[in-house]
């Protein structure tokens, strides 16, 4: 399931993007809004310790406190400039969502909003997500599918053979990676958003301020010239409809729980179980 990316790519941009992040960023406010709404269908849930993984400047870290004021809410982020943005109240932790510097069964809710589609390798943070929840615990997230700015992949597919827009993973292959990270019982949904734009010069601005520019390691390392983006700009002509043109965000919801002590997990393709030492006592043969 791996995506390819940049990781040190990615790092630098999202600290270049820090300071104008939350002004250019309003899909990525209402996806972690509806996704945070997904909690309501989990009664009785009430997390001690909660990790926000790509937590960016911590919009979602002050609504989560909103939600769970007793809880220690952690602000976890791979670029340092988006953590100086946070709240200082929340601690802090710079850190890979595939490396998390955390416990082993140390977190009840791991929250993370449009973060997975910047990691190189998915599975590797969907089984770090499990490795840090305790038994029983939540894990929500939101990612982008592979229907996400299909135009302007569309448009720079006109022009030449270079990736200019990052690959993202499908539903489906999510879903599997869930399963085989020892997730139990994964509910995943779709939603599209469309945004439109004057031209397609904006759409790019927005791209940039938010940190959302080709990570692919295979880009063009090279800037685009005039002559170049200009027939970009011409292929992206003929999606243009009542005077704008539109750029699709496919939107990936997922809600799935760590398996309770005792339920088998999946481990090398196999089932495991775990349970404390005390529910072994006198159960052996005498």
């Amino acid at each position: 399931m791996s995506a390819g990316l940049d990781r040190a790519h990615i790092r630098r941009a999202f600290g270049r993007a820090a300071a104008s992040y939350a002004a250019h960023s309003p899909l990525q406010a209402e996806v972690a809004l509806r996704l945070r709404e997904h909690l309501d269908e989990v009664a009785g849930f009430a997390p001690r310790r909660i990790v926000d993984v790509g937590c960016g400047p911590g919009e979602g870290c002050v609504a989560l406190r909103a939600r769970f004021p007793d809880a220690d809410i952690i602000a976890l982020d791979l670029a340092l400039p988006m953590l100086r943005e946070v709240d200082r109240s929340f601690p802090r932790v710079g850190a890979d969502a595939q490396a998390l510097p955390l416990a082993d069964a140390s977190v009840d809710l791991v929250h993370s909003s449009l973060c997975l589609q910047w990691c190189d390798d998915p599975g590797l943070a969907l089984a770090e997500f499990r490795r840090v929840l305790r038994p029983e615990g939540l894990l929500l997230f939101s990612t982008f599918g592979p229907d996400t700015l299909k135009e302007l992949r569309a448009a720079f597919a006109e022009v030449d053979r270079t990736p200019h827009v990052s690959r993202f993973v499908d539903m489906h292959d999510i879903g599997d990676g869930l399963l085989a990270s020892g997730f139990r019982d994964p509910v995943m949904e779709r939603e599209d958003f469309v945004l439109t734009y004057a031209n397609l010069r904006g759409l790019m601005r927005e791209l940039r301020a938010i940190g959302a520019t080709n990570a692919d390691v295979q880009r063009q390392r090279t800037l685009t010239g005039k002559a170049h983006l200009a027939r970009v700009e011409a292929a992206y002509e003929p999606f243009r409809a009542d005077g704008v043109l539109p750029a699709t965000y496919e939107v990936v919801y997922a809600i799935a729980r760590a398996p309770a002590p005792g339920q088998p997990r999946r481990e090398s393709g196999g089932d495991i179980a775990s349970f404390p030492i005390e529910r072994l006592r006198g159960s052996r043969r005498r």
